[in-house]
């Protein structure tokens, strides 16, 4: 976590199958700060970051700004065979956070990813490699909330009374997520409603904490819901269309 205490990204996975509560692999995040490791709902996930800091302190109690990848000599001279040279370390992360949202890799490799870390399939085709990390970037943005996409909302508060988080529930039909008796989050797709990551279905879990408190939601509140609404649905989006760039696995 020292890392993190300077700019720097890193990927949040779990060693071992899916998460309690999923039915296919989703143990894999992002962060760029400190984080609870416990992110997942089968424990806690281990924390790649793309760079290493200098463990050292000047007489200031400042740390050096000096870094370096976290990237193996010989992870990227596998790179350079497979694309004929190396890409930054940016570049290598989007692809990476991209080719482990894809639908396909997850169900083709998921006995594999019953019993150790997702392995990284590299691919010799340098459009593809450059397809994916956009895709990958994009996903990073969303998942840091810092997508531009997020401003344009597709849910609205309704109903009648206060916004006191008492019993969650969703109408499929209506696509309505109800706080309580009468207060709902309208325009909520089913498979946005039941996206799970970590084995959290993540708009439910957002509101069990919540009803846990005993908050009623503010418009500070109900706004950052909303745009995880975005996200997610964007997520979804995302991951068909790597899915789609990939001609097929064993990856090429």
């Amino acid at each position: 976590m020292q890392h993190f205490r300077s700019p720097n990204y890193g990927i949040v996975v779990g060693r071992q199958g899916a998460a309690t509560g999923s039915t296919f692999w989703d143990v894999i995040f992002m962060c760029n700060s400190i984080i609870d490791q416990n992110i997942f709902r089968r424990g806690g996930g281990t924390v790649f970051p793309l760079y290493l800091y200098p463990n050292t302190q000047n007489q200031q109690s400042s740390l050096f700004v000096e870094k370096s990848p976290n990237l193996s000599s010989d992870f990227l001279n596998a790179i350079k065979t497979k694309l004929g040279y190396i890409p930054t370390p940016e570049a290598i992360f989007y692809y990476i956070y991209a080719i482990f949202h894809s639908p396909t890799y997850r169900q083709r490799y998921a006995e594999f990813l019953k019993i150790d870390f997702p392995r990284v399939p590299l691919t010799s085709n340098n459009q593809l490699f450059k397809d994916l990390g956009v895709k990958g970037k994009e996903l990073v943005d969303l998942h840091l909330m810092k997508s531009k996409k997020l401003n344009k909302l597709i849910t609205k508060m309704g109903g009648e009374g206060d916004n006191a988080v008492t019993k969650i529930t969703y109408n499929c039909e209506e696509k309505r997520v109800y706080i309580n008796k009468t207060s709902y989050f309208a325009g909520i797709a089913p498979e946005v409603w039941e996206f799970k990551i970590g084995g959290y279905q993540v708009l439910a879990k957002w509101l069990k904490d919540r009803k846990k408190a005993k908050r009623s939601l503010s418009f500070e509140d109900m706004l950052p819901y909303q745009k995880v609404v975005v996200a997610l649905k964007e997520t979804i989006e995302l991951m068909r269309e790597i899915d789609e760039l990939i001609p097929s696995f064993p990856i090429e």
